[in-house]
């Protein structure tokens, strides 16, 4: 067997090749937008790449199947009900799809979205019995997946409570998991870091796998779901069809119009020490990029990247177009004397708490409201996605004003948004967060 999982760690997807050394074939399970990884896997073990299989329409991330279909020639199948409008093989439940030895079982398990469907594999040659279920957004280790991305959220819990405990119930427990979502994904709440699992592990350990009613299990797939990212609607149609034939690239632009949308990706030390003025920072080197530039950017309109270097850019355009994001540019020589210039002064975590203490700085903390265990004196609590339009009129645009999240990953963000708004001295604590606000002392620090 050709077996491979390929992680999309900016947004926490899976993707995996799933093949027959003897056929000398292969396919692969949902496959991420930028399908270099996918090519260099079948090269590698000297397969051809034959055909896509989706386990349902994907609404956080851009799929694959269309630069593998035109520019590679595979087929694509996904269940009957997901309404795909592009060339492709429906898929029913019991349908079984062969590569060479090996065996791929479509179960229908609705629930994340009404089309979904796991993909249990067989190896022939050692058996009938199912190996591993790669099991996509309905179960993953530790969690199960959010009902609320197609339907009301109780409707879809229902389904995905029958998938999950009657439909995937059958199968042993010595049946290997492998998810379409690790921990980074917004499509689960406590997903573990692992890539698999067993599912009898998974039955011993997973809350969603308990012994529980149906309305117990829709009331605990409903809790604490994470926001919805203003993208998610956009990637589903994407995904739908027409088919994306080539993944977005960025064009070369001398600068930026006076309107322009410009996304700055440096890390927030380097955006701070002078940057473009009304522009949004986001590093591209922290995971969870795409996300977090779906909460802030408008995906209609053009994002031009300014970067250290190229391929600083071209990593940054990925991740984008990963996330919907077709209009793309790219500043070909960087910053320079032509482009107006503002700064931002960074704070330290201890520092900030001193002045807000005393009454001589504003706090805006961006966290979301379930991590906002504790705040700085006085600090005003609104996560960063909503920023943009927020209720400001408490604090002055004149005054300093820290920005404080809980590891300074969104600090960055929320101090662009903020000065954006008219802010003057706006000053974001970075690389260090409210996740260690109130922490005691090293013993050695303390002497």
């Amino acid at each position: 067997m050709i077996f491979e999982q390929i992680v999309w760690r900016d947004l926490g997807c899976a993707a995996y090749l799933v093949g027959c050394q003897v056929a000398g074939e292969a396919i692969v399970v949902d496959p991420p937008l930028d399908v270099r990884e996918v090519l260099a896997l079948c090269k590698r073990h000297d397969a051809k790449l034959v055909g896509v299989i989706e386990t349902h329409t994907h609404a956080d991330h851009v799929s694959g199947h269309g630069v593998l279909a035109q520019q590679h020639g595979c087929w694509i199948g996904i269940h009957e009900v997901a309404n795909a409008v592009y060339e492709h093989r429906p898929l029913r439940d019991a349908d079984r799809i062969e590569v060479g030895n090996i065996a791929l079982d479509v179960f229908h398990t609705p629930g994340h979205r009404p089309e979904h469907c796991c993909i249990v594999v067989s190896g022939r040659t050692r058996g009938d019995e199912p190996w591993l279920v790669l099991s996509g957004d309905a179960l993953f280790v530790g969690d199960s997946g959010r009902p609320d991305l197609a339907v009301a959220g109780d409707e879809g819990a229902a389904a995905l409570y029958r998938s999950l405990h009657e439909r995937l119930g059958g199968l042993d427990g010595g049946v290997e998991l492998f998810p379409g979502h690790v921990a980074g994904s917004l499509c689960g709440r406590g997903m573990s870091a692992k890539p698999s699992s067993t599912l009898g592990f998974e039955r011993r350990f997973n809350p969603m796998l308990a012994e529980m009613t149906v309305a117990q299990f829709v009331k605990l797939a409903n809790a604490d779901l994470a926001p919805k990212p203003p993208t998610m609607a956009r990637i589903v149609e994407l995904n739908r069809g027409p088919l994306l034939g080539v993944a977005p690239v960025a064009r070369t632009v001398a600068r930026a119009a006076a309107d322009a949308q410009v996304l700055d990706v440096r890390d927030g030390e380097h955006f701070a020490d002078g940057h473009m003025a009304g522009s949004f920072n986001d590093s591209v080197a922290a995971p969870g990029f795409g996300n977090r530039c779906g909460f802030a950017l408008d995906p209609e309109r053009e994002v031009v990247i300014v970067a250290t270097t190229h391929e600083q850019a071209e990593d940054a355009a990925r991740k984008l177009a990963a996330v919907g994001f077709t209009q793309l540019a790219e500043i070909g020589f960087g910053l320079d004397s032509a482009h107006a210039l503002e700064r931002f002064e960074p704070i330290g975590l201890e520092e900030m708490g001193a002045l807000a203490a005393k009454g001589e700085l504003q706090v805006i903390d961006v966290r979301e409201a379930h991590e906002q265990s504790e705040l700085a004196a006085g600090a005003l609590a609104i996560p960063y996605r909503l920023l943009a339009d927020a209720d400001l009129a408490k604090l002055d645009p004149e005054r300093p004003t820290a920005v404080v999240c809980h590891t300074g990953v969104r600090a960055p963000i929320a101090a662009s948004l903020l000065a954006r708004r008219g802010f003057t001295h706006v000053r974001p604590v970075l690389g260090e967060g409210m996740g260690t606000w109130g922490a005691p002392e090293p013993a050695a620090a303390r002497g």
